[in-house]
């Protein structure tokens, strides 16, 4: 029997394996707690975080946790842009494609940031 721990870890790796065939463009990675959310994009070449964010950085918002993330994901855009970042790829890792992570990907999209 496999436990959850081994499901997550085996999902991460299978999304991480799909975007390391193609190395061009930077990563864009999430990290999710109950309270919190974190985002990185990464040069894995170098093994560099270019530009970071997370919903600790904005101190006076007040929302619900996916407003946050959508806050989060046009902080990250800006941030990318100012760095001159268009394209990158989105590493969910094991975390699905809804809510937070998804409210997150769509404010970097509308910002300009491309995936």
């Amino acid at each position: 029997m496999k436990t959850i721990h081994f499901k997550r870890y085996q999902r991460t790796k299978r999304v991480r394996r799909r975007l390391k065939q193609v190395a061009n463009r930077p990563r864009l990675t999430v990290f999710r707690s109950n309270q919190h959310i974190w985002v990185q994009i990464i040069d894995d070449q170098e093994a560099k975080t270019l530009v970071a964010a997370s919903s600790k950085n904005l101190s006076n918002f007040k929302g619900t946790k996916t407003e946050q993330a959508a806050e989060v994901g046009k902080l990250i855009a800006q941030r990318a842009l100012a760095k001159k970042i268009k394209q990158v790829y989105f590493d969910r890792g094991s975390y699905r494609f809804h809510g937070r992570i998804k409210a997150l990907a769509e404010a970097a999209r509308q910002q300009g940031l491309e995936f």
